[in-house]
């Protein structure tokens, strides 16, 4: 717990998205008012550390106003310190970490890169006592999705193997170590610069994903025994990973995906051809047995706790790209957009 002091004031600096466009154009720094109105069950953070995620400058660019209910504050994971705890289990002065995910952002008006926020308890954990604001601000959206897609969908038990395609994605950092902690042996793809990265998570086998299709390495030299698990975590970019899975997805196994990451309208026809192999022709028709999971993920209290816990005992630890001041957000945004970050691109807000 932390023994700071804090003088609530009555006038934040937030960044807000007042538009639709790329952050340049979407995003303002404003000043407005630091929230009072706070409901039961809901307690005022003090920001001291903001991560970006990719799905907050993709929704700038695809949804309207109307639809996305702007303006709001940007961004959904936080690290914080308690300022008013109105009443609930918490405490002024505890330091925590979670999130203010696209749903509730748009109703509350809430968003992670501002000063302060008011956040449901159910929302944010306290924060372990061995890592930093900076690092756990970075935690809750993209391990939720590894942790979801792994331990809720695929169900992962010890000594499965389970591919997965991009492990040195944000979620793919996350749930190399998520499997690695449920005692699975874990293969992952990533470029080769990032091998010996991967590897440090935990990675007991690596695929250059730039060398050759990943499909064809996969069937030509087809693991033994056959993955029980396939995790997607960038979008399913190259349908075929799952339409050509036979020699190396088990029978009875399962490819799960966080969704379809769609950067030119060249994809959209083998989308579509995944879509019908998944859920419209029969194997026997030369549909794809495999069952095919994509899912959006929700918040989840429980998942929150296990999450803090893994990251307490040491067995997940968050990776930090890079860090920007408060005021170099929009710089931040451009690294986030350049691909390049491994880890994290955090926002420090204090």
């Amino acid at each position: 717990m932390s023994t700071e002091t804090t003088q609530i004031p009555q006038v934040q600096k937030v960044w807000r998205v007042v538009g639709s466009g790329l952050p340049a154009k979407a995003l303002k720094l404003e000043e407005i008012p630091v929230p009072s109105d706070l409901q039961p069950g809901e307690v005022l953070v003090k920001i001291q550390a903001a991560a970006l995620n990719p799905v907050g400058y993709k929704l700038m660019k695809m949804l309207p106003n109307w639809l996305a209910k702007r303006p709001h504050v940007a961004e959904n994971d936080f690290a914080g310190v308690v300022v008013d705890a109105n009443g609930t289990a918490f405490a002024n002065g505890d330091e925590v970490f979670g999130w203010i995910p696209t749903d509730l952002q748009q109703k509350t008006s809430q968003g992670c890169l501002a000063q302060y926020a008011r956040v449901p308890v159910d929302y944010f954990v306290k924060k372990p006592n061995n890592i930093t604001p900076t690092e756990a601000a970075g935690i809750t959206l993209t391990a939720a999705t590894a942790y979801k897609g792994l331990v809720e969908i695929a169900q992962i038990e010890e000594g499965q193997s389970v591919f997965i395609n991009g492990g040195s994605s944000s979620v793919g950092i996350f749930a190399i170590q998520i499997a690695k902690s449920k005692g699975c042996k874990v293969v992952a793809s990533c470029s080769s610069k990032n091998t010996d990265f991967v590897k440090s998570l935990g990675a007991d086998e690596v695929l250059d994903y730039k060398a050759s299709p990943l499909s064809q390495q996969l069937t030509t030299n087809p693991p033994t025994p056959k993955f029980h698990v396939i995790f997607d975590c960038i979008g399913l970019t190259s349908p075929e990973l799952y339409t050509k899975s036979a020699p190396y997805l088990a029978p009875n196994g399962i490819f799960v995906t966080v969704g379809f990451n769609v950067s030119s309208l060249k994809q959209v026809p083998g989308i579509l051809r995944t879509a019908v192999n998944a859920f419209l022709i029969p194997a026997w028709l030369g549909g794809v047995k495999p069952k095919w999971k994509v899912f959006v993920v929700t918040n989840r209290k429980e998942r929150l706790d296990d999450i803090r816990k893994l990251v307490q005992d040491g067995t997940v630890k968050p990776v930090v790209d890079s860090t920007y001041e408060f005021e170099d957000a929009l710089k931040a945004f451009d690294k986030l957009m350049s691909e390049r970050a491994v880890g994290k691109v955090v926002v420090n807000v204090v």
